[in-house]
């Protein structure tokens, strides 16, 4: 693996603030006087397309749908009669875009009259939709999840599949329910294959704009697709949640080169990851790749090796089973520096391309660092 070394003589990092994702769900009665329950198209009034449509969403992820809901209303379909977006203060990509668009904006919560709205949809929203405000939905609130639900519910599924070195995964469309995440029925769901060495970054600006899509899908169809709703099953349910600072801390005696490279590829463009070099706390910066030395003195997890004709360093991981002839390294640009008063590297430790071993924290380290 290749990164900038950057050194710090701080402990810790500052976790980049994320607003845990709320897509809580409850059944309602509906507007027009019929039991309470979520709607099918027998139930619901005989209402189709164009839909009147309000939105929530916040970032970029949920930008995707809202343009494409937007250009719908311009479309030959008529897929959207009226659009009105629900978002939050601060200055977020749905707000900019409902601003530039002329679009009806309203600050959280809103206000919504009995009638006024057929559907909702809810795209990484940060606030938590009451069961006042889905009763305003004859169809309910539909939500546009980036996993195979059941699948890495939570509100990090799409930095667990690069985790977990998933090679497939999808986008759901479910109909939320209350007092719990991601467990409502689904009312449509496509697979993605995942492309090799993709970071989570790449990966959720792709399910965003396959998200989008297969929300509109969903919506030329709504009635027949509630009709068919199928619930999620318990089997093969797992949970993804937020990533934070304490992940970011690299073991190389537990940890092989894949996982060492999936977890840079899952966070590292939000948290650097983390190890300690003489007990101070180093950044792992921009990775390369694997590297491959014969030389055994570098063959202990940990050890690192200054290779002055590439001007990387490689530091070796745990072996990987069934790979005993390959030395599971990783090299970093060579850009070693040390922060504040810090000296620069030794440079007789760089003629002699040795530099000692790079730790793993202690638990005592790790509680004190983050």
């Amino acid at each position: 693996m290749m990164w900038s070394f950057g050194w710090t003589a701080r402990a810790g990092l500052k976790t980049p603030s994320r607003v845990k994702l709320c897509r809580k769900r409850a059944e309602w009665k509906g507007v027009y006087g019929r039991k309470q329950g979520l709607c099918t198209s027998s139930s619901c009034s005989p209402r189709t397309a164009p839909w009147r449509l309000m939105f929530f969403g916040t970032d970029q992820f949920a930008l995707e749908s809202l343009k494409l809901l937007s250009s719908s209303r311009k479309s030959s379909e008529a897929l959207v009669e009226t659009l009105e977006v629900v978002t939050l203060s601060q200055d977020v990509p749905v707000k900019r875009f409902a601003q530039q668009n002329h679009l009806p904006l309203h600050n959280w919560p809103p206000v919504i009259a009995e009638g006024q709205f057929d559907v909702g949809v809810i795209v990484s929203f940060g606030c938590l939709l009451h069961q006042r405000i889905i009763n305003k939905f004859p169809y309910g609130i539909l939500n546009v999840h980036p996993s195979l639900l059941p699948r890495w519910r939570g509100p990090a599924p799409v930095f667990h599949t690069i985790l977990h070195g998933d090679t497939v995964t999808g986008v759901t469309i479910i109909q939320i329910r209350p007092h719990k995440f991601d467990v409502g029925p689904i009312l449509n769901q496509e697979l993605y294959q995942v492309p090799e060495n993709s970071t989570a970054d790449e990966l959720g600006a792709a399910l965003a704009v396959k998200g989008a899509h297969l929300l509109i899908d969903t919506l030329r169809k709504l009635p027949e697709r509630i009709e068919v709703k199928r619930e999620q099953g318990h089997a093969g349910a797992t949970f993804a949640p937020k990533i934070n600072t304490n992940m970011s801390w690299v073991f190389w005696e537990e940890q092989t080169c894949n996982q060492v490279t999936r977890l840079y590829r899952a966070i590292g463009s939000r948290i650097p990851l983390r190890t300690t070099w003489r007990g101070r706390t180093v950044k792992l910066l921009d990775f390369v790749g694997k590297y491959h030395v014969s030389d055994q003195r570098h063959q202990t997890p940990g050890s690192v090796f200054y290779d002055k004709g590439s001007c990387t360093l490689a530091i070796c991981c745990k072996l990987d089973i069934g790979s005993l002839t390959i030395s599971p390294c990783y090299r970093t640009i060579n850009n070693v520096t040390y922060s504040l008063q810090w000296m620069s590297v030794n440079e007789a430790a760089v003629e002699e391309g040795w530099l000692g071993g790079l730790q793993s924290c202690t638990p005592e380290q790790k509680t004190h660092s983050s």
